[in-house]
């Protein structure tokens, strides 16, 4: 049920640090809050919070933006409680343009009587107010990006004449986030890349436990004579680094996703990619099922798409940092690359040597992130973070 517009208002090892949160509660756990940036599509991130919200079938959903079709109707037997930019109908392709309203707006989401709050936030969600003595606890897929460590790339994806005026808005966010996270009882990260720049950025400590990924919806298929690229089309995917490493090795490319990015994609590679655009889940299990390798050409926070590949036996060539450190088993799971190397990830690719990998053992290193491990794990943690709160 949507509140439509609010107008008011076997993993990989886990580094947990020592707590610092103060006496032991003895009182049960209450059902969260949940909240998540925007819901409208169903990407890596929302198909994590989708795996949080199992955990608390009952628990009601906080979110800037939300689309029933555009999440294939994922969160649609839950309740939803937008914020007032719900009434502009911002979908995917143009929510960037209300940037600067965003803090605002997750600052009037009405989770303030909320004994707990659980936050899945990777830009704005981790603001949402709080109420005295409330626990917030906050998943964080990254720190906004670009406001921190890819500020420059976000001001040069928009014409010249707008950069002085996003300057001046990331500006504004960057001083907000700061101050949101003071409100933040307990972070949880993805990765350790994760993990590292909420130290640095935001001078916090942080546990780590990976994403889950639905590894069952993967299977092993006949392998064809593709690489497959599968992600948003924005700058800092770097996809157009993979795509020329592939035709420069003379290895056709399947891409799936769209975004600002698309158009001048397609016109630059025309002659050797297939832009697919976004597909539904069975046809990316076939894809991945029918791939010669999966390309992850960016350094990802965690990167679902590794995992996913890996599920379905397939090898992974990535870039050497972020997740794929702790996703892809170098030499046995796939190959691990320099970032921006073009010319070490062509010569991986022209080698092809990837029907050398072993199905089963790719297989077995995918299941290290299974969604049953990360409910455990993460509901486990909440669980801490609340009784150990002052």
């Amino acid at each position: 049920m949507l509140d439509p517009c609010p107008a008011a208002a076997g993993p990989a090892p886990r580094e947990t640090p020592a707590r610092a949160y103060g006496s032991l509660r003895t009182a049960s756990v209450p059902t969260p809050a949940l909240v998540h940036d925007y819901l409208l599509v169903l990407r890596g991130a929302e198909r994590v919070f989708a795996e949080m919200a199992t955990i608390w079938p009952d628990a009601p959903i906080h979110t800037l933006l939300y689309d029933a079709e555009g999440t294939e109707h994922r969160f649609s037997d839950r309740t939803i409680s937008t914020s007032y930019l719900q009434r502009l109908r911002a979908q995917q392709g143009g929510f960037r343009r209300l940037l600067p309203l965003y803090p605002h707006a997750a600052g009037r989401l009405r989770t303030v009587e909320a004994p707990l709050i659980v936050s899945s936030s990777s830009a704005f969600a981790h603001g949402v107010p709080v109420g005295e003595g409330a626990v917030h606890v906050c998943y964080c897929h990254s720190p906004f990006r670009y406001v921190w460590h890819e500020r420059s790339r976000g001001l040069a994806e928009v014409p010249a004449p707008l950069r002085p005026a996003l300057r001046a808005a990331l500006a504004g966010i960057r001083h907000w986030d700061r101050g949101a996270t003071e409100h933040v009882t307990h972070f949880i990260a993805n990765s350790q890349l994760t993990r590292r720049r909420i130290e640095r950025f935001w001078g916090r400590e942080a546990t780590v436990i990976h994403p889950p990924v639905e590894i069952d919806r993967f299977r092993v298929g006949p392998r064809e004579d593709y690489a497959l690229i599968v992600g948003e089309l924005v700058g800092h995917k770097r996809t157009e680094l993979g795509l020329e490493a592939a035709r420069r090795a003379g290895l056709p490319v399947k891409v799936v996703g769209s975004g600002p990015r698309e158009q001048q994609l397609r016109a630059a590679f025309a002659d050797s990619a297939e832009f697919l655009g976004r597909v539904d889940d069975d046809t990316l299990s076939e894809l991945y099922a029918g791939a010669r390798v999966v390309l992850v050409p960016n350094v990802e926070e965690f990167g679902i798409v590794a995992v996913e590949a890996q599920a379905a036996g397939r090898p992974v060539v990535a870039a050497r940092g972020g997740g794929a450190v702790e996703t892809v088993v170098d030499g046995v799971t796939g190959v691990l690359v320099e970032p921006d190397d073009l010319q070490a990830l062509t010569a991986t690719l022209a080698a092809g040597e990837f029907d050398s990998f072993e199905t089963d053992r790719i297989i077995v290193n995918a299941k290290r992130f299974g969604p049953r491990v990360f409910r455990e794990a993460f509901e486990r943690e909440v669980d801490e973070a609340w009784r150990w709160a002052a």
